[in-house]
């Protein structure tokens, strides 16, 4: 056995209860029956580390800072049909209980190995296991909501695109960046039929049961709020566009004081770029933004303590508190990529994040010690 961690150390090598650097990038948390469960990719070194050559990686803790080993939740398949085979992508794994099928229902952005390393799949890979370690089962991978227009676009804007505008579309070469002629309302007529596109994701668990998948859609260009199904493994055909034009992505999303609070990233590929704060009083909206929810230096507030958001994280048992989770992504050698989890805090109403070198669950011990009013 390795010392125990007492404390956070954001952006330092984080090692598991054998010493061993943990493996589980993009992450997310699942808490269930007393233990936290933290799945996220295993990287290996060299840029090859950017697909995966072994899985979702999860590791099991009781107190957020020192986790065991659990294993691979869910491996890549050596055979070529398969669609999680060795080479594809798969990023942002995350997992929920459902309390009707008790069964643990893993999410994550996939892209098969056939698309290369273009982001064009994007589709969403589904898995489910008896146990919240796994093993998980692949069930298939999906654009979401083919067929279903958004809740919350006008009638006017309710038809698949025709030939002279599909060949405009395709003209203004669309990667999942920003570009200043995006096209705000085209993108989603375009794939009506195939599904929405779906990269950068986050699940989340509402209070009354009903859990939804948001996801960067529209060659990254507007989220969706998306509800999923009773199983929570389709969506269920419900879904509204956010912000369209704004280029979100990297979505980790948390309830408190009533409302929502969307951390997101702007699309600057692995680069770290300067995070955003939305909110709404429920799920579909309206979303109003806050702009950049970090404070500090000037660079600080620039790249977001030089991460990207992934998931955040409730304490249990601990009244306002969340763990604010993203990752310093090293794509040269993305074994290499380090975890920043901060301590979220609340000034004048909003969350907002500070940087700490070191800190520990005690911050959450007293309201005072984290409500600034």
């Amino acid at each position: 056995m390795h010392h125990r961690h007492t404390q956070f150390l954001p952006g330092q090598t984080w090692t598991d209860t054998h010493g061993q650097p943990i493996h589980a990038h993009g992450g997310g948390v699942l808490y269930h029956e007393g233990t936290y469960w933290w799945f996220g990719e295993h990287k290996v070194a060299g840029p090859d580390g950017n697909r995966a050559m072994v899985g979702v990686h999860v590791y099991a803790s009781e107190d957020l800072l020192n986790w065991r080993d659990a294993g691979i939740a869910l491996s890549v398949d050596e055979r070529p049909d398969s669609e999680i085979e060795k080479g594809c992508i798969i990023e942002r794994p995350k997992v929920l209980y459902n309390a009707r099928t008790h069964r643990f229902v893993m999410w994550f952005h996939l892209e098969p190995k056939s698309a290369g390393m273009s982001y064009d799949g994007a589709r969403s890979g589904v898995a489910v296991a008896e146990r919240p370690e796994g093993p998980y089962r692949f069930l298939h991978s999906l654009r979401p909501n083919a067929g279903m227009w958004p809740e919350n676009v006008q009638e006017a804007d309710k038809a698949p695109l025709s030939a002279p505008e599909q060949v405009e579309l395709a003209r203004l070469e669309l990667g999942g960046a920003p570009v200043p002629w995006y096209p705000r309302n085209r993108v989603y007529r375009r794939d009506l039929v195939s599904g929405q596109m779906a990269r950068d994701m986050t699940l989340f668990l509402d209070v009354d049961g009903r859990a939804y998948h948001l996801y960067a859609s529209e060659n990254n260009g507007t989220l969706h709020v998306s509800l999923l199904d009773a199983t929570f493994t389709r969506p269920a055909g419900r879904y509204v566009r956010v912000f369209p034009g704004r280029f979100h992505e990297a979505p980790a999303l948390m309830r408190w004081n009533d409302r929502y609070w969307l951390f997101s990233s702007d699309c600057t590929g692995w680069a770290p770029n300067t995070a955003r704060l939305s909110s709404a009083p429920q799920l579909w909206g309206p979303w109003t933004e806050h702009g950049n929810p970090c404070l500090g230096t000037g660079a600080q507030i620039a790249n977001s303590f030089a991460s990207q958001p992934t998931f955040v994280l409730p304490v249990q048992g601990r009244g306002d508190a969340f763990v604010y989770m993203a990752d310093r992504w090293c794509p040269q050698n993305p074994i290499d990529g380090r975890y920043v989890w901060l301590p979220v805090r609340f000034r004048h109403g909003l969350p907002i994040l500070e940087w700490c070198d070191a800190w520990s669950l005690d911050v959450f011990a007293s309201a005072g010690a984290v409500v600034d009013e």
